[in-house]
């Protein structure tokens, strides 16, 4: 089995999409491990967005995701990784594909309602910050 970090963020939170898209990665056969909700500090979103450090969109993404609070979740399933890129679409919700979780609830590329792992070493990474 394969581990995954998703976090649903700040807007499907505040506009109550939780149980959906929840449901929708239940019904693709993913198991929730973990989950807990919070409201992220400094220290958390550092780390987890440290390759976006230096990028001139950062503060407003830290910003966001300091809102509200978050899902954390670690999902499990063969292909964990890879099935929840999927199910959650392109970053870009305009780009998304029709289905997905970005294009059902996503607004912008900061507010597109989740965030999954890109692939297994960002995973342990990821997962180790938000539940460790």
């Amino acid at each position: 089995m394969e581990k995954t970090l998703v976090l649903i963020k700040p807007d499907a939170v505040s506009s109550k999409q939780v149980g959906k898209i929840i449901s929708v990665y239940e019904e693709n056969q993913l198991t929730i491990e973990s989950i807990k909700i919070l409201i992220p500090d400094d220290d958390i979103l550092s780390r987890h967005y440290q390759e976006h450090i230096n990028k001139d969109f950062y503060p407003d993404l830290i910003e966001f995701m300091k809102s509200g609070r978050i899902i954390a979740m670690v999902l499990s399933s063969e292909d964990a990784i890879e099935k929840v890129r999927r199910i959650n679409g392109k970053t870009n919700p305009v780009d998304a594909e029709m289905g997905s979780i970005r294009k059902t609830f996503g607004t912008n590329v900061t507010m597109n309602a989740v965030h999954g792992s890109a692939n297994p070493i960002d995973a342990r990474r990821e997962i180790e910050i938000w539940f460790n």
